[in-house]
Protein backbone atom coordinates (compact mmCIF):
# COMPACT_ATOMS: atom_id res chain seq x y z
CA UNK A 1 0.00 0.00 0.00
CA UNK A 2 1.49 3.35 -1.01
CA UNK A 3 1.48 6.48 1.09
CA UNK A 4 -1.39 8.07 -0.83
CA UNK A 5 -3.64 5.05 -0.66
CA UNK A 6 -2.87 4.58 3.04
CA UNK A 7 -3.94 8.16 3.71
CA UNK A 8 -7.13 7.60 1.73
CA UNK A 9 -7.81 4.43 3.70
CA UNK A 10 -7.47 6.05 7.13
CA UNK A 11 -9.03 9.44 6.32
CA UNK A 12 -12.63 8.31 6.90
CA UNK A 13 -12.04 6.45 10.17
CA UNK A 14 -9.92 9.28 11.60
CA UNK A 15 -12.59 11.84 10.74
CA UNK A 16 -15.32 9.67 12.29
CA UNK A 17 -13.33 9.12 15.49
CA UNK A 18 -12.65 12.86 15.69
CA UNK A 19 -16.35 13.59 15.17
CA UNK A 20 -17.21 11.14 17.95
CA UNK A 21 -14.70 12.72 20.32
CA UNK A 22 -15.97 16.22 19.60
CA UNK A 23 -19.58 15.14 20.15
CA UNK A 24 -18.66 13.31 23.36
CA UNK A 25 -16.87 16.44 24.62
CA UNK A 26 -20.02 18.41 23.81
CA UNK A 27 -22.21 15.96 25.75
CA UNK A 28 -19.88 16.14 28.75
CA UNK A 29 -20.07 19.95 28.65
CA UNK A 30 -16.32 20.17 28.10
CA UNK A 31 -16.45 22.00 24.76
CA UNK A 32 -19.32 23.16 22.62
CA UNK A 33 -19.54 21.33 19.29
CA UNK A 34 -20.52 24.60 17.63
CA UNK A 35 -17.04 25.89 18.48
CA UNK A 36 -15.03 22.76 17.66
CA UNK A 37 -16.49 21.52 14.35
CA UNK A 38 -13.84 23.40 12.30
CA UNK A 39 -11.37 20.77 13.57
CA UNK A 40 -13.01 18.33 11.13
CA UNK A 41 -12.42 20.69 8.20
CA UNK A 42 -8.82 21.21 9.26
CA UNK A 43 -8.21 17.45 9.48
CA UNK A 44 -9.84 16.86 6.10
CA UNK A 45 -7.67 19.58 4.56
CA UNK A 46 -4.51 18.15 6.12
CA UNK A 47 -5.29 14.69 4.74
CA UNK A 48 -5.92 16.09 1.26
CA UNK A 49 -2.69 18.09 1.41
CA UNK A 50 -0.71 15.02 2.53
CA UNK A 51 -2.23 12.96 -0.30
CA UNK A 52 -1.32 15.65 -2.82
CA UNK A 53 2.26 16.02 -1.55
CA UNK A 54 2.81 12.30 -0.99
CA UNK A 55 4.30 9.78 -3.41
CA UNK A 56 2.38 9.07 -6.59
CA UNK A 57 1.33 5.66 -7.88
CA UNK A 58 3.12 4.70 -11.08
CA UNK A 59 -0.16 3.84 -12.78
CA UNK A 60 -0.65 1.36 -15.62
CA UNK A 61 2.10 1.00 -18.21
CA UNK A 62 1.76 2.82 -21.52
CA UNK A 63 0.14 0.22 -23.77
CA UNK A 64 0.63 2.27 -26.94
CA UNK A 65 4.38 2.16 -26.54
CA UNK A 66 4.32 -1.62 -26.01
CA UNK A 67 2.07 -2.16 -29.04
CA UNK A 68 4.33 -0.04 -31.26
CA UNK A 69 7.33 -2.18 -30.33
CA UNK A 70 5.49 -5.36 -31.30
CA UNK A 71 4.13 -3.94 -34.56
CA UNK A 72 7.42 -2.31 -35.55
CA UNK A 73 10.27 -4.36 -34.02
CA UNK A 74 12.99 -1.94 -35.15
CA UNK A 75 11.31 1.06 -33.51
CA UNK A 76 12.46 0.18 -30.01
CA UNK A 77 16.16 0.14 -30.94
CA UNK A 78 16.40 3.68 -32.30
Amino acid sequence: MTGGSLLQAIRGPVLLVTLGLLMAADQLDRMSFSRTWPVLLILFGLFKLAEHLGPRDAGPPDLNQQNNQYNNPGAGNQ
